[in-house]
């Protein structure tokens, strides 16, 4: 697995939502850009992140992964957060049991079903903060956005627009919720809310020939079958013709070539399989 909230890109047509607006406010407060942040990731907007990934010596690709966010900051955002205290609300979040729990004075008040990241973009655990609220973004984020202060990715509680997801593990990280639900939940929680995520996630290994099977594998040979890498079945097998898929993968995107699967190297894969198949959600 990899955090990785849904890659921001330039595609058409446009990526749009509270997550590109957040970025492009964070490019204007770094003085990247002059434009008005609009919510839409457009060739401005392109030409922005390519200057801020030329400044930090990153790849300069305009794609906002795990390591642009990182190295955007600004996860708190400009608003003076207050840390909650007794007789004030709180969030605690259960990636395995797929509920939102909300207390208020130390007592539960509310449950809420929602549905979390998959095995391969789990959502993050930790104590984060509500740090930015946005009404109506629309498509995939529904009626509401409330964003985390997770600082290597754009995750944040929201709505949807594909309520038969709620219940299971299929978002990018983000924690999805009916938008009725996080329509009532938005109307109660300040920012500056804590909200505690709990749960269990898959610890990453380096894959290479001669580990174990596992799912991880089947979900290595799944990406590159579906770009072209890999002919073989997915059988959870890392062996000479999966390592050799990778390898041919690595050469394609400038990274080293050396057949075992790392961050790096799952992190490009993460990013063109979501390319290829048009993955915008979060």
């Amino acid at each position: 697995m990899i955090y990785a909230s849904r890659s921001l890109r330039l595609v058409s047509p446009y990526m749009r939502g509270p997550d590109v607006l957040f970025l492009q406010e964070r490019l204007v407060e770094l003085g990247l850009t002059y434009d008005a942040p609009d919510g839409v990731y457009g060739p401005m907007t392109l030409d922005a992140v390519r200057r801020f990934q030329e400044l930090q010596n990153l790849h300069q690709d305009g794609v906002v992964g795990p390591e642009t966010w990182s190295a955007l900051g600004g996860s708190e955002s400009g608003v003076p957060l207050k840390v909650a205290s007794i007789g004030e609300y709180r969030i605690q979040i259960d990636t395995e049991r797929f509920v939102l729990y909300l207390y208020k004075s130390a007592h539960l008040i509310k449950t809420y079903s929602v549905a979390v990241g998959t095995i391969t973009t789990p959502t993050p655990l930790g104590d984060w903060k509500i740090t930015q609220k946005v009404l109506n973004p629309g498509g995939p984020f529904g009626t509401r956005w409330m964003r985390l202060s997770i600082p290597f990715g754009g995750y944040g509680i929201h709505g949807t627009d594909n309520p038969y997801s709620i219940g299971k593990a299929v978002s990018h990280g983000c924690v999805r919720m009916y938008n009725k639900d996080v329509e009532e939940l938005y109307e109660m929680v300040p920012l500056g809310t804590l909200v505690k995520i709990t749960g269990k996630v898959e610890t990453s290994r380096i894959l290479r020939i001669g580990v174990p099977y596992g799912n991880d594998v089947i979900e290595v040979q799944r990406m590159l079958q579906a770009l072209g890498y890999y002919k073989g079945d997915l059988d959870g097998l890392y062996g000479p013709n999966t390592a050799a898929a990778i390898r041919s993968f690595q050469a394609d995107k400038d990274l080293v070539v050396d057949g075992i699967v790392g961050p790096n190297t799952l992190e490009s894969l993460l990013q063109n399989f979501d390319e290829a198949l048009g993955v915008r959600n979060p």
